[in-house]
């Protein structure tokens, strides 16, 4: 079977692009927007639809596969590639990428996920993370198509991983709703929850961290009340850097006051995603490397979670050989192709860190559903529940293809 036709269709995602400089220096909330000047280069203003381009691979056969094309809320944040609109792509997929997609034989999809992985674009870089992204995701579609079989079944084969018949555990998300959205994800018994959001220091932190050691106690009473004695979810939170700048980067400080937000959510327990942004790579492997090591020998059991600044597989690799965090997030548009989420995943697993596969409330239904595939066959720790923020939404895509999946696994 092969590639007939290459197409791209511009939409939107399940959310925005925001600029994460302004929001951190206090641009302020208006409604659904944000008032303020942009400041990360691309942005028109800090808040911005979110944009997708579904790329359609039209087989010989007749059956179209696709992929959808998107990137992270915060882009060109932290070293990540710049704003992604979809109409400046679209010559890209239906001329570039068409001349060598058009007439290929479907083959081994890791090798054509490489292949394109690495692609050169007409400007001497590579191709955009997000273009490599969703390419990739209807080359593993096509070639499931060919294969007749689901497309966890192929990278399962191709990984040589095996397929447990259980559910990967899902993370909701609330975003800026982050009381009634937290109320949802109880009610629909999320195994990770809330995120929260804390993207900023005054609103949402507090000067001294107060604001969210009252949040941490509210949730941990909330689940007592709506989830019952018999649902113990884990407590993940971001904090996009902002114990750093709340704590001058102190790590004894904050190591300290990780301890102090352990006893609120006690008896839950608690995962603190982006503690400091050390405004590189190399320093935040050390950074939070060291803060991993206070907090064990401070006897608490929080898990650090590493997200900024680690972009890449190589990133990932990095991370991970440097013990720089307990947990490590893969999120899935950053790493562009879907083999190098793959590739990530089972590379933390190996050398023992927690593999956290997430992903932004920016992508689209079709990325998501892709990556439960991926997820069914790399076995993360836990999956984010995309897109959006509103918790209902994303949990539905990410629990239904899921369960869909695996219903049709036993069958098999």
């Amino acid at each position: 079977m092969r590639i007939e036709k290459v197409l791209a269709a511009p939409g939107l995602t399940g959310f925005y692009f925001d600029d994460q400089l302004a929001i951190k220096k206090g641009a302020r909330a208006d409604g659904a927007a944000y008032t303020g000047q942009p400041l990360t280069a691309g942005f028109t203003e800090v808040r911005q639809r979110g944009e997708s381009l579904s790329i359609m691979l039209l087989l010989t056969d007749g059956q179209v596969a696709y992929g959808d094309c998107a990137a992270v809320q915060y882009s060109g944040a932290d070293g990540r590639d710049p704003l992604f609109l979809a109409a400046d792509f679209i010559p890209m997929v239906e001329r570039y990428l068409a001349e060598r997609l058009e007439g290929r034989e479907l083959s081994s999809f890791r090798e054509l996920a490489e292949e394109f992985d690495s692609l050169i674009g007409p400007d001497g870089d590579r191709l955009h993370t997000a273009l490599r992204y969703g390419l990739t995701q209807a080359l593993l579609h096509a070639v499931a198509i060919k294969e007749k079989k689901l497309m966890c079944e192929i990278l399962a084969k191709e990984y040589d991983t095996r397929l447990v018949l259980e559910p990967v555990p899902i993370f909701a998300q609330t975003g800026d709703e982050r009381y009634t959205n937290a109320d949802k994800a109880i009610i629909k018994r999320a195994d990770v929850l809330p995120h929260g959001l804390i993207n900023n220091v005054e609103t949402k932190l507090g000067s001294s961290g107060e604001k969210l050691y009252e949040y941490v106690s509210w949730l941990r009473k909330r689940v007592a009340e709506l989830g019952g004695e018999d649902y113990r979810p884990i407590l993940h939170i971001d904090v996009y850097g902002t114990l750093g700048l709340a704590f001058d980067d102190n790590l004894e400080e904050i190591a300290d006051y990780l301890a102090r937000l352990e006893i609120a959510a006690s008896p839950l327990r608690l995962r603190i995603e982006g503690p400091v942004d050390m405004g590189s790579k190399e320093c935040q492997i050390e950074a939070l490397n060291k803060l991993k090591l206070l907090v064990v020998l401070k006897g608490t059991k929080v898990e650090i979670v590493a997200d900024e600044w680690c972009n890449t597989l190589d990133d990932v690799r990095d991370f991970v050989d440097a013990g720089a965090g307990h947990m490590i997030q893969v999120k899935t548009p950053d790493l562009g192709g879907i083999n190098n989420t793959v590739e990530a995943i089972l590379y933390a697993k190996a050398h023992g860190m927690g593999a956290y596969q997430g992903g932004t409330c920016n992508e689209t239904d079709r990325s998501a559903r892709v990556s439960v595939h991926i997820a069914l066959a790399a076995r993360p720790d836990q999956m984010l529940a995309k897109p959006g923020m509103g918790v209902d939404e994303g949990m539905m895509v990410v629990m239904n293809e899921m369960q869909r999946t695996l219903r049709l696994l036993k069958m098999s």
